[in-house]
């Protein structure tokens, strides 16, 4: 057999794809393996360069790889795709996996890094946190919209709703029914549970943000709390692979898309590429920022307050989304902590 220096991989509950090919490119191995011999199968090979999709359990696979000695790497499913053969309208595991091997050969493809054990369990809490308060926006949505039905409205806003549920409920010269009424309760017993939920893994995350020295620095920026910071810290693996914050904030989807030609360009809103719930967090306190400049003092908040002044509050958000990865960029990959009142120094004139 060749000696194999790449394989591709593709990732799935049970069976594995994989696809290898040696130095001139030849294909050696194409073919499926069991879940439960994949890395028995690996542990015969000498180490090189294995690729799979960054994916459902791919970086648990990659750390197993790792251990065995290859050089594991994790490509974006959208940076695979322009290599399956047949385009969008074929697609089986073994073109995946043909894909993968191919993109991996690429001498400019960008790819995921590998993500630890403790990255991944903090991710776990927010994870779990996100989906209790969607069920409980669920809940809270379904109760109004039952009690409209008996012409019971109350105002908008969850608080408003928590602190006049039970009275309109328990009002008797509403048309709601004994059983209606029941079901009702059962609701705002499982709101109250979800409210218990949220609460212990908002603490989880607290205490995770408290000890960690990495989320402590990024909580040092106006906006930016225990939340952002934890999650930020988990997220990012190493701010290092990004040469500077505006490739930082371009991979978080808060820059302007481009639909540039002919030496032209055309910017358009941003692209909304990357993680949604980092980049949804970054936006909520990037709100809060704008909403409380003017009661500050220092650089950044007079730069808010006139920019606000001048482009208005939605556009200004999106700047201070951009500004605030940015310094996020520079605290994690620099170590530095973050001083609101920096000016950069100007470079003097040539000749000066």
């Amino acid at each position: 057999m060749d000696k194999i220096i790449r394989v591709g991989v593709d990732l799935a509950k049970n069976v594995m794809q994989v696809h290898a090919v040696d130095a001139a490119g030849h294909v050696v191995v194409r073919k499926a393996i069991a879940r439960q011999r994949f890395v028995s199968w690996f542990a015969n090979l000498d180490p090189c360069l294995v690729a799979m999709e960054a994916c459902g359990a791919a970086h648990y696979w990659a750390r197993k790889l790792r251990a065995l000695g290859h050089d594991v790497r994790l490509i974006p499913p959208q940076f695979v795709a322009p290599y399956r053969k047949g385009g969008a309208h074929v697609k089986n595991d073994a073109l995946d996996a043909e894909a993968t091997c191919e993109a991996a050969s690429r001498p400019h493809m960008r790819f995921v890094p590998v993500k630890s054990p403790a990255q991944q369990s903090v991710l776990v809490l927010h994870r779990m946190r996100t989906g209790f308060v969607e069920e409980r926006t669920a809940l809270v949505n379904r109760l109004r919209g039952l009690l409209a039905e008996f012409g019971v409205f109350l105002p908008q806003g969850i608080r408003q709703l928590r602190r006049n549920f039970l009275d309109r409920v328990e009002d008797g010269d509403n048309e709601l029914s004994g059983a209606a009424r029941q079901a009702l309760m059962r609701g705002w017993a499982q709101w109250q549970a979800l409210d218990d939920e949220i609460t212990w893994f908002d603490k989880q995350i607290a205490e995770h943000a408290t000890h960690d020295p990495q989320a402590q620095r990024c909580m040092d920026v106006c906006g930016v709390g225990r939340l952002t910071a934890s999650a930020a810290v988990a997220t990012v693996v190493d701010a290092r692979q990004f040469k500077n914050g505006r490739q930082m904030a371009a991979w978080l989807g808060i820059v302007p898309k481009q639909k540039s030609s002919g030496g032209k360009q055309r910017l358009g809103r941003i692209t909304k590429q990357g993680d949604t719930y980092l980049r949804t967090l970054l936006f909520q306190g990037a709100r809060s920022a704008v909403l409380t400049a003017h009661q500050r003092e220092d650089r950044l908040s007079r730069w808010i307050v006139q920019l606000q002044a001048r482009v208005g509050f939605y556009k200004t958000l999106v700047a201070v989304a951009n500004k605030h990865a940015r310094i996020l960029w520079a605290v994690l990959a620099k170590g530095e902590r973050f001083d609101p009142s920096y000016a950069p120094a100007r470079r003097m004139a040539a000749g000066a």
